[in-house]
């Protein structure tokens, strides 16, 4: 085949693909409303199918399988729904109604700081510093209220609760009873020439996928569940909201432990008098990154996920801002996807004559790529 002509048809491969992500990134601005309770039913089948496989080799049928881990899952989230729910819906409202009085507190405590500060000011400096912070809290309280609003529109509302409810459950069923035969089916559209190329991508694909939907999420369940406990053995008001809150963002580097550690200080602060309790509370948060660094994530997740934490951040926040709370669950997995793909072309660029140069190819093969992993 000539190389006009070969170059052809790698110009229109291109273009397909590029046409079917394009096509994939507007279905999801289109759909984003209706598309929660479907992509959840997807990861939770992706979850659920290494059990599904080795119930089938203990000799059950793939339908029986899918059935009893399908109502394992139902009991799993009608517990957390009748049980869980309601002490963190009573504490969260709770919270909510004292934030005025957190927020008179913490006015008492910088207030004599602030008017020795205030005291060293010109008439026409004071007035203008007020009117800064005027105008900062108003638009904080828009913000909080324009998040929790958005919370509530995009995944609270009670259309989208029983969506979840009755389409998840559905979804996981079936997608999880064809899961291999949809996989088989799929392996048959392959395209001949490369099938071994994309076979071998997307066996690290589902590794990757793997360290994030099943590794990762099992981090964030343990982590939820400890600081949830630990917080509320601890006596810290509103312990069992920040506990779950935290070990939930910790699917987020650094984030959920930060984010926790700060929350919980605070409200000890505020709560108790004794320093021994407030350093119990930073003792916990300390205890469960240790225990995520050193146990958690090696164990559970280990090396397959490759991911720079400040590429995991950018996924997160980017997914949040186009595509709202669907784009945020789909926004790792994404990620990894994209992760895999740039490393394997990373990995053919070092060994094509563009990275070498013609002249080193024309009497000797390229050299190989750098040791070493490439990490996105």
């Amino acid at each position: 085949m000539s190389e006009p002509v070969r170059g052809l048809k790698a110009r229109n491969y291109v273009l397909i693909w590029l046409g079917i992500f394009v096509a994939l990134i507007i279905l999801m601005v289109v759909l984003r409303g209706v598309l929660l309770p479907f992509v959840i039913g997807m990861a939770v089948a992706y979850f659920l199918d290494p059990v599904a496989d080795r119930l089938e080799r203990w000799g059950l049928s793939r339908a029986l399988a899918t059935t009893l881990l399908t109502i394992a899952f139902l009991i799993v989230v009608f517990l957390a729904i009748a049980f869980l729910l309601p002490v963190l819906q009573r504490q969260l409202v709770a919270f909510l109604g004292n934030l005025p009085g957190y927020f008179q507190s913490i006015k008492e405590w910088a207030q004599p700081a602030i008017e020795s500060w205030m005291s060293k000011l010109e008439p026409d400096e004071v007035k203008r510093v007020e009117e800064a912070v005027g105008a900062f809290s108003g638009r904080a309280i828009q913000y909080v209220l324009g998040l929790v609003d958005n919370i509530w529109a995009g995944g609270m509302a009670l259309v989208g609760f029983l969506g979840f409810l009755f389409i998840t459950p559905v979804v996981t069923f079936y997608l999880l009873r064809d899961w291999d035969s949809l996989l088989k089916r799929i392996d048959g559209w392959l395209p001949k020439r490369h099938a071994d190329t994309i076979r071998q991508q997307a066996r690290q694909i589902d590794e990757t996928l793997a360290g994030f939907v099943r590794g990762q999420g099992m981090v964030c369940l343990i982590l939820s569940a400890y600081y949830g406990a630990g917080l509320s053995i601890a006596g810290l008001e509103f312990g069992l909201v920040v506990g779950v809150a935290a070990g939930i963002i910790s699917f987020v580097p650094y984030v959920g432990s930060v984010g926790g550690l700060a929350v919980g200080l605070g409200l000890a602060l505020l709560q108790f008098d004794e320093a021994w309790r407030i350093g119990v509370v930073a003792a916990i948060f300390a205890i469960g990154q240790v225990m995520e660094g050193t146990v958690l994530t090696p164990k559970l997740v280990g090396d397959r996920v490759r991911l720079h934490p400040v590429w995991v951040i950018f996924a997160v926040l980017a997914g949040g801002s186009l595509f709202g709370f669907v784009g945020m669950l789909v926004s790792l997995p994404v990620a990894a996807v994209i992760g895999v793909l740039v490393r394997f072309g990373i990995s053919h660029y070092l060994t094509s004559p563009l990275y070498h140069g013609a002249e080193e190819t024309e009497g000797q093969p390229p050299a190989g790529p750098p040791a070493g992993p490439t990490t996105t």
